[in-house]
C-alpha cells in the first residue's frame, strides 16, 4: 500500500510541473503577443503597445488641440501638456537647482536642467559624434541625416522634422501672432523671435566670447564667432577644397562653381546669386545711400564701403602680414597679398600654362590669346587690349586734341 501511495504522489507532482510550465509558456505567449502586435502611425512609422496612446499621438499630426488653457488661451494637444502649462500660471516651482537657484514646476525638468553644470550628455547619435542632453534633442538632430520629416501640414503639404515646426509654421496660415513685443506695437509668431526683436530696444547682448570679449544677443551668433578662434569650418565645398564657418556661405560659394544666379532685379533683369548683392544693386535704382561717413559728408550705398573709405580718414591699417609685417585696410588686400610669400597663382589660363595672382591680370593675359580688344578711342576708333595702352595713346591722338 505504501509503494502505492508514493507511486501516486510522484505522479500527482509531475501533473503539477507539467501545468505549471503550461502556465510559464501561456503567460510568456501574452507577454509575446503584448509586445509584438503594436499599434503603429500611419504617418511617421511610431509604434504603441496601447491603442489610447496612439490615439493620443495622432493629434500631433492633426494639429488637434483639445485643451485650451482659460489663462492665456494657449492650446494643447495632450492633457499632460495642458497640466504642466497651467503650472507657469499658478508659479509653484518647487523643484530648485542647488547650483544656480533657478526653480522648475517639475522634477524632470530640473533633472534636465542640472547637465548644463554637469555636461552631461547621454544621449548620442547612430550617424555623427554629437551627443545631447535630452533624448527629444537627439531624435530631432538625426532627423537631419535620415531626412525623415514626419509632420506634415494639411494646409499646403510642406513637412517638418518636429511637432514644434510644424506648430510654428502654422502660424502662417491663421495669421497668429500670439507675442507682443514690450516696447513697440510689433507682434510675433514665435516666442524666440519676440525676444530677440526686444533686445534692439534693450541693446541687451548676454552671450560673451570667453576668449576676446565680444559680446552676442543670440546664442547661436556667439557659436558661430567661437569658429573664429577654433579654426573650425565645418561647411566643405563639393566641388574645391574651400570650407566656411556658415553653411550660408557655403551655399553662396558653390553657386560660383554651379554659375546658379536664383535671386533677380524687377527693374533690369541682372541676375545675383545672394539676396544681399541684390538688394545692394537695387540701391542704384532707388539711388538710396543709407551710409554716411563721420569724417566727411560721403554717403555710400554699401556699408563695406562706408568702412573702407573711413579707414582713409583714420590711417586704419588693421589687417596685417605675419610674415613681413606690412599691413592693409582690407582683408581681401592682404589676402591677395599673402600669396607672394606662399607662391600661390590660383587664376590659371585656359590657353597656356600660366598663373596668375590676381583674377584681374588673368582677364588682361587673356586678351593675348583672343585678340579682344575691349578699349575703343572715340575720335578714331583704334581700339586696344588695355586701359593703359588706350590712356598712351589719347595723349598722341591727333583727333582727340
Amino acid at each position: 500500500m505504501k509503494r502505492h501511495g508514493k507511486r501516486d504522489q510522484m505522479e500527482a507532482n509531475e501533473q503539477r510541473e507539467e501545468l505549471n510550465e503550461e502556465d510559464e509558456r501561456r503567460n510568456f505567449e501574452t507577454q509575446r503577443t503584448k509586445t509584438t502586435h503594436l499599434h503603429s502611425c500611419l504617418q511617421c512609422g511610431k509604434s504603441f503597445r496601447r491603442k489610447a496612446k496612439l490615439k493620443k499621438h495622432r493629434k500631433t499630426h492633426a494639429g488637434e488641440k483639445p485643451y485650451t488653457c482659460t489663462e492665456c488661451g494657449k492650446s494643447f494637444s495632450q492633457l499632460d501638456s495642458y497640466k504642466r502649462h497651467q503650472k507657469t500660471h499658478e508659479d509653484k516651482r518647487d523643484h530648485e537647482c542647488l547650483q544656480c537657484g533657478k526653480s522648475f514646476t517639475t522634477a524632470g525638468n530640473l533633472k534636465i536642467h542640472q547637465r548644463i553644470h554637469t555636461g552631461e550628455k547621454p544621449y548620442k547619435c547612430s550617424y555623427c559624434e554629437k551627443s545631447f542632453s535630452q533624448s527629444g534633442d537627439l531624435r530631432r538632430h538625426e532627423r537631419i541625416h535620415t531626412g525623415e520629416k514626419p509632420y506634415h501640414c494639411t494646409q499646403c503639404g510642406h513637412d517638418f522634422r518636429s511637432s514644434s515646426e510644424l506648430q510654428n509654421h502654422m502660424r502662417i496660415h491663421r495669421n497668429e501672432k500670439p507675442y507682443a513685443c514690450l516696447f513697440c506695437e510689433k507682434r510675433f509668431s514665435q516666442l524666440g523671435d519676440c525676444k530677440r526683436h526686444q533686445k534692439t530696444h534693450t541693446g541687451e547682448r548676454d552671450h560673451e566670447c570667453l576668449e576676446c570679449g565680444k559680446s552676442f544677443n543670440r546664442a547661436d551668433n556667439l557659436k558661430i564667432h567661437q569658429m573664429i578662434h577654433t579654426g573650425e569650418k565645418p561647411h566643405k565645398c563639393s566641388y574645391c577644397e574651400k570650407s566656411f564657418i556658415q553653411s550660408s556661405q557655403l551655399k553662396k560659394h558653390e553657386r560660383i562653381h554651379t554659375g546658379e544666379k536664383p535671386f533677380t532685379c524687377t527693374q533690369c533683369g541682372h541676375d545675383f546669386r545672394s539676396s544681399s548683392n541684390l538688394k545692394q544693386h537695387m540701391r542704384i535704382h532707388t539711388n538710396e545711400k543709407p551710409y554716411a561717413c563721420l569724417f566727411c559728408k560721403k554717403r555710400f550705398s554699401d556699408l563695406g564701403h562706408c568702412k573702407q573709405h573711413q579707414k582713409t580718414h583714420t590711417g586704419e591699417r588693421d589687417h596685417v602680414c605675419l610674415d613681413c609685417g606690412k599691413s592693409f585696410n582690407r582683408s581681401g588686400s592682404l589676402k591677395i597679398h599673402q600669396m607672394i610669400h606662399t607662391g600661390e597663382k590660383p587664376h590659371k589660363c585656359s590657353y597656356c600654362e600660366k598663373s596668375f595672382i590676381r583674377s584681374s591680370e588673368l582677364k588682361s593675359h587673356e586678351r593675348i590669346h583672343t585678340g579682344e580688344r575691349l578699349y575703343c578711342c572715340p575720335p578714331c576708333q583704334k581700339s586696344f587690349r588695355w586701359s593703359e595702352s588706350l590712356l598712351r595713346h589719347m595723349r598722341k591722338c591727333k583727333w582727340s586734341q
